[in-house]
C-alpha cells in the first residue's frame, strides 16, 4: 500500500505514553494490519449487500 493509514508521530506518542519505545518498523506493520482489517471489513459489507462500512464489520 503506497499511502499510509497511520500518523507515525501519533503512534510514537501512544507507545511512549505506555512507557515504551517505538521500533522503526512498527508504523509500517501497523499500516499493513489496518489495511488487512479494512479489506476484511469491506468484504463483509459487500457480502451483506451494503456499500457502507460499519463499525460491526470490523
Amino acid at each position: 500500500m503506497a499511502e499510509s493509514l497511520v500518523v507515525q508521530s501519533k503512534v510514537k506518542e501512544a507507545v511512549k505514553a505506555q512507557g515504551l519505545r517505538t521500533d522503526s518498523a512498527l508504523p509500517d506493520a501497523l499500516n499493513a494490519k489496518i489495511a488487512a482489517i479494512l479489506a476484511d471489513a469491506a468484504k463483509r459489507a459487500k457480502e451483506n449487500g451494503r456499500s457502507t462500512l460499519r463499525p460491526y464489520d470490523l
